[in-house]
C-alpha cells in the first residue's frame, strides 16, 4: 500500500508499478487518506461499474446525514448544483431522461456526419504546426480540435470560446483526491461564470433557435423529456469538459508513449492502417482518466470483504488497464493488440456517451500528424500535471525537421 501515493510526484510520473504491487495485495483495500476503498482489478472494475448498488450519487435515495456524510460547504455550492444536475451525476430516472435526450445528438449517424469537419480541422491544425516547424502539440493540436468540434455542437460562437478549456480546467479540479481549498475556489469561480454565460446564450436560442444541441434540448417537446435550466446548464459543459478532456490528454499522453517507443512509432508510420488500434492501445497504455468514484448504495461483498452501504468506492482505471489478467504483457505497447477491453471509457449506464466522437478525433489528429508531420519529433521532455485523476502533462513541445 505504501506505493499508492496519489500526491507523490514520483507515483505521478509512473503510477503503473504501484498499481501491480495493490493488484498483487488484493482484490480491494481500504485507503484512509481519502477514505475511499480502491478496486484495482479489471474484472472487478468493469463488473462494479456496472452494479446498480452502485450509484455516482446517494442523493436519490438518502439525504447527507442518512448516508453518514456531510454535506460540503456552502461556499462550494455553485461548484455542486452545476455538478450534480449533469447526468455523469445522477442516476435514474433523471439520469435515463437526460441521457435519452443528449444520445440524439451522438447517434452513429450524427457523429459520422463531423467526420469531413473534425478531418478538416485537425489538418489545418497540423499544417500550421508544420509551417512553424514545431511548437507545444498540447495547444496547438490537442486543446483546440476537441474543443472546437463540442462547442460547434452545442452551437457556441467562435468568439465566445476563448475561456472554455480554463473554465473546464478550474472545475475539473474539484475532481482530484481532497482538492485544496484554493482548487475550490476557482472551480466556484470558473461554475458561476460558465453558467452565467450558458444562461445567456439559452436565452438567445430560445429567441433564435439555430441548428445545434442547445436549440434541440429546448426544442424538445415531449413535456415528460423537458430539461430545467440547470439541467441544461449542467449537460452543456459536461459534454464540453466530458467532451475534449479525456481527448486532449489522451492525445498528448499518447505521443509521449509513442516517442518513448520508438520502435512502435516506426511502425505506425510504416502502416497507417495502424491507428485505429494505436488508439485503443494508447488509450489503455496511460490512461487519461485513472479514478472513477461509486457511493455504495447498499452493502456489497469483494473478495470476502463487506463494503457497507456509505462506503465510497475507487475503481482504478488506470490499474485495470494493466491488470495482466486481461492484458498479456500489459506494460507493453503494442500497437497491433487485437484483444484490448480498455475501460477508458467507462461501462454501463455511465459508459462514455462521446466515445465514437473520441475516437473520430483521436485518429483524425493522428492520421494528420502521421501524413504532414512524419519527421515529428519530441523536443524537450514534458512535465506531467500535477494531478492524478484526470492524467495529463503541462505541454508537449515537439518539431519538425
Amino acid at each position: 500500500m505504501a506505493a499508492f501515493d496519489p500526491w507523490d510526484p514520483a507515483f505521478l510520473a509512473d503510477p503503473y508499478p504501484a498499481y501491480a504491487e495493490l493488484r498483487a495485495h488484493g482484490r480491494v483495500q481500504y485507503f484512509e487518506p481519502t477514505n475511499q476503498w480502491l478496486v484495482p482489478h479489471h474484472a472487478d472494475v468493469s463488473a462494479l461499474l456496472r452494479d446498480r448498488r452502485l450509484g455516482r450519487t446517494y442523493q436519490h435515495r438518502f439525504t447527507h446525514e442518512d448516508f453518514g456524510r456531510t454535506a460540503p460547504p456552502a461556499a462550494h455550492e455553485p461548484f455542486h448544483t452545476l455538478n450534480d444536475h449533469g447526468m455523469l451525476d445522477l442516476e435514474p430516472p433523471d439520469h435515463t431522461r437526460i441521457r435519452r435526450l443528449v444520445s440524439k445528438a451522438f447517434t452513429p449517424r450524427t457523429v459520422e456526419q463531423l467526420r469531413p469537419y473534425v478531418t478538416k480541422l485537425a489538418g489545418e491544425l497540423v499544417d500550421r504546426l508544420v509551417a512553424a516547424g514545431g511548437g507545444d502539440l498540447l495547444t496547438d493540436v490537442a486543446e483546440p480540435l476537441p474543443v472546437a468540434v463540442i462547442a460547434e455542437m452545442l452551437g457556441i460562437p467562435e468568439s465566445d470560446r476563448a475561456p472554455l478549456r480554463p473554465w473546464s480546467a478550474d472545475i475539473c479540479g474539484m475532481y482530484e483526491l481532497n482538492p485544496p481549498e484554493d482548487v475550490a475556489a476557482r472551480a466556484v469561480r470558473a461554475s458561476v461564470e460558465f453558467s452565467e454565460y450558458l444562461r445567456e446564450l439559452i436565452a438567445e436560442r430560445r429567441e433564435e433557435p439555430g441548428d445545434d444541441l442547445i436549440s434541440g434540448l429546448i426544442a424538445a417537446h415531449d413535456e415528460g423529456d423537458r430539461l430545467t435550466e440547470q439541467e441544461m446548464i449542467s449537460t452543456c459543459v459536461l459534454l464540453l469538459n466530458a467532451g475534449h478532456e479525456a481527448t486532449v490528454n489522451a492525445t498528448v499522453n499518447g505521443w509521449y508513449a509513442l516517442f518513448r517507443n520508438p520502435e512502435q512509432l516506426a511502425a505506425l508510420r510504416a502502416d497507417h492502417s495502424l491507428v485505429p488500434r494505436a488508439v485503443e492501445e494508447l488509450m489503455r497504455y496511460d490512461t487519461p482518466l485513472q479514478l472513477f468514484e461509486r457511493w455504495v448504495l447498499d452493502d456489497i461483498e469483494v473478495d470476502g470483504t463487506t463494503i457497507p452501504r456509505g462506503a465510497e468506492i475507487a475503481l482504478l482505471f488506470g490499474s485495470a488497464n494493466h491488470d495482466s489478467a486481461t492484458f498479456p504483457n500489459p506494460e507493453r505497447l503494442d500497437l497491433t493488440r487485437t484483444d484490448n477491453p480498455h475501460i477508458s471509457f467507462s461501462a454501463g449506464i455511465h459508459y462514455c456517451i462521446g466515445a465514437p466522437l473520441a475516437r473520430i478525433e483521436l485518429a483524425a489528429s493522428m492520421t494528420a500528424l502521421l501524413e504532414k508531420a512524419p519527421t515529428l519529433s519530441l523536443a524537450a521532455e514534458p512535465q506531467r500535471k500535477p494531478n492524478f485523476v484526470i492524467r495529463g502533462l503541462q505541454g508537449l513541445r515537439v518539431e519538425v525537421m
